[in-house]
């Protein structure tokens, strides 16, 4: 677990000066021109019509950023996405971050079911410190925001299929662009519960 947090603290240092410069250059109006084609399963405000698809409204730019380059450069593989953005420069990927970056967030409501929301309050703020699974809040905030200066994504009103196959796709190492292995070492220790439960959880988180 120390090892883990101390991951946590390294990535924060390393990346945040250099993510803030790009972010500043970013330009949404041209992120606007860009992200036309992403309304089709994103929504024209960022709000994906179908819990297949994240909600890409008021997300970290940094990470959306990050994570436009590493489908682009085959370092994250989303089969929904082949060729959408093969010909975007490093720029592009900033711009139409950018352009997502800046609009409203998605509110959502929790499944209200009682054991399943204290599971999922546990997880977020706590961890499960048994099974070695750090509290969720301490990347990505007690309100869900995320941290952009360390690429960690913000969580408030995702939903819950894309959270929860996102997790399992880390647990079975499907997907492997995080940075430091960290999700995909906390995820490999969830059960199928736990990613129910904090998936529930920070749906109605704001």
């Amino acid at each position: 677990m120390r090892k883990l947090l101390a991951s946590l603290a390294i990535t924060i240092g390393a990346v945040g000066a250099a993510h803030a410069d790009l972010e500043a250059d970013a330009d949404a109006a041209a992120g606007k021109e860009k992200a036309v084609a992403c309304a089709a399963c994103h929504g024209q405000e960022g709000i994906s019509p179908s819990g297949a698809f994240p909600n890409l409204a008021g997300q970290q730019a940094s990470y959306l950023a990050k994570q436009i380059m590493d489908i682009r450069d085959g370092n994250r593989v989303v089969p929904q996405m082949a060729g959408q953005v093969d010909n975007f420069s490093d720029q592009d990927a900033w711009d139409v971050a950018k352009f997502f970056a800046d609009k409203q967030a998605a509110l959502g409501q929790a499944d209200d079911d009682e054991l399943l929301v204290e599971r999922g309050r546990e997880l977020y703020r706590a961890g499960d410190m048994a099974k070695g699974i750090p509290a969720c809040a301490a990347c990505h905030t007690p309100t869900g925001q995320g941290i952009g200066t360390a690429v960690y994504p913000a969580l408030s009103g995702q939903h819950t299929d894309y959270v929860v196959s996102t997790l399992q796709d880390f647990a079975a190492g499907n997907r492997a662009n995080d940075p430091a292995n960290i999700m995909r070492d906390i995820a490999s220790k969830m059960s199928d519960r736990d990613m129910e439960a904090v998936a529930n959880y920070v749906l109605g988180l704001h």
